[in-house]
């Protein structure tokens, strides 16, 4: 296992006028490259904080159509790779597909470049990652309270250990719909932090994630989106922005994007029904907005 942080000298500077200089010892995220490697070829490297790789790995071939459950791998390890040092550096993950499945096939007419501020992740349009999404979103009609919604960045939050010792780390939290926190990855890339929940519930048998919230600690791009769409999961919250791809194919999807989830308000880009009263739970003579999604 590699490391998720290690530690530098760094010069403390106090910028006001006459302000003096100290120096410090600090934290640092450790992001290092993770090639992902399919029955002995490339397939792509990832910038990202060593950690929970298997997740990582599954959860990005989710993500790009090539696994259609964990039975589809059969033996995914670290490569005995070595630094410098002479020290295994964990930054080669081999993949045996099993044969006859996507991943063994459809992987060699396809071409990564990722890194921790990924792209499109292989995915030209929003119709064809629809065409990819296993099950359709807007069928799932689970509701969340936005009390519940409101508790949500703070319980991140809480549960963000390397976050806490060097502030240089994205996060990704699943929750189901009362609140109850059921997985938290963390990583220098907020795509490689969704991956590895995303794994994490492959190998689980918990996929499609129907009923949950996903929580990201940035802003809401397309590639998240995508990810949380193939995932089954029906409500993505981020703490900051979305872009405007990213609305566009929640909308398509049938799921729930909240953006700048900061307590006491949010704005639901998509989907917000599923954090509105029923019709039969509505105050008599209360009006309700309206507006295009």
């Amino acid at each position: 296992m590699g490391r998720v942080t290690t530690r530098t000298r760094t010069h403390r500077l106090d910028l006001r006028p006459g302000g003096a200089a100290s120096t410090r010892v600090d934290a640092l995220a450790v992001e290092e490259p993770l090639q992902i490697e399919v029955a002995g070829e490339q397939l792509t490297v990832t910038m990202r904080t060593p950690g929970d790789d298997v997740d990582l790995v599954l959860g990005f071939l989710h993500a790009e159509g090539l696994l259609a459950g964990a039975a589809d791998v059969v033996a995914l390890r670290h490569c005995t790779d070595v630094g410098e040092d002479g020290r295994p550096t964990y930054n080669v993950a081999q993949v045996t597909p099993r044969a006859g499945s996507r991943l063994a096939g459809e992987r060699t007419a396809r071409a990564f470049t990722t890194t921790s501020a990924c792209g499109v992740c292989g995915s030209a349009s929003v119709q064809e990652v629809l065409a990819r999404v296993p099950a359709p979103l807007a069928g799932d009609d689970v509701r969340v309270d936005p009390a519940v919604l409101a508790a949500l960045p703070a319980a991140l939050r809480a549960h963000q250990s390397a976050f806490e010792r060097t502030g240089g780390l994205h996060a990704a939290g699943l929750f189901d719909a009362s609140g109850r926190l059921l997985c938290l990855r963390e990583d220098v890339g907020r795509h490689n932090a969704v991956d590895k929940v995303v794994g994490w519930a492959l190998r689980s048998g918990a996929l499609p994630l129907r009923g949950c919230v996903l929580v990201v600690s940035g802003r809401a791009s397309f590639e998240l989106v995508q990810k949380a769409a193939m995932a089954g999961v029906p409500v993505l919250a981020a703490v900051s922005a979305p872009s405007s791809l990213a609305v566009s194919l929640a909308r398509e999807a049938g799921m729930t994007l909240v953006g700048f989830l900061r307590p006491p308000t949010a704005n639901a880009y998509a989907g917000a029904h599923r954090l509105l009263p029923a019709p039969d739970e509505r105050v008599p003579g209360a009006v309700v907005a309206s507006g295009a999604e």
